[in-house]
C-alpha cells in the first residue's frame, strides 16, 4: 500500500455537524481497503474563487495508505458525495519526505553546536 494526502474541502454549511461529514469521507477511505493514519482539520478560509456559490470553506487534511485499486473508487465516490465541494488525493513522496526530516535534523544539530 501506498502512502495518499488527501486534502478535502467542505462546505460551510457543514459546520454545525461537521463530525457527520468526516465520519462519510473517513468510511470511503476505510471501505476502500485504506487505512488513515493522521487527520488535521485547518478550519473554514475563505476560498480563493466561489465554488458552487460558496465564498468559504472548510479544510481538512487526511494521510492514509490505501491499496492501488482503491484510488479510482475514492475519487469516484468523493466526486458524488454531498458537501465536497473540491478534494485532491495526492501521492507522497516518501523520499522526499525521509530528505526533508534529515536536512531539519541536520539543521537542529548545528543549532545545538553553536
Amino acid at each position: 500500500m501506498r502512502e495518499y494526502e488527501l486534502v478535502v474541502v467542505l462546505s460551510p454549511d457543514l459546520e454545525t455537524d461537521l463530525e457527520a461529514a468526516l465520519t462519510k469521507i473517513r468510511a470511503i477511505v476505510t471501505d476502500n481497503g485504506g487505512k488513515l493514519t493522521k487527520e488535521e482539520a485547518w478550519g473554514k478560509k475563505r476560498l480563493a474563487y466561489r465554488i458552487a456559490k460558496e465564498d468559504y470553506g472548510i479544510y481538512v487534511v487526511f494521510e492514509a495508505e490505501l491499496p492501488a485499486d482503491a484510488v479510482a473508487k475514492v475519487n469516484g465516490t468523493l466526486n458524488i458525495t454531498e458537501g465536497v465541494l473540491r478534494f485532491l488525493l495526492t501521492s507522497i513522496d516518501v523520499k522526499a519526505r525521509k530528505a526533508l526530516a534529515d536536512a531539519e535534523a541536520e539543521k537542529a544539530e548545528k543549532r545545538e553546536e553553536e
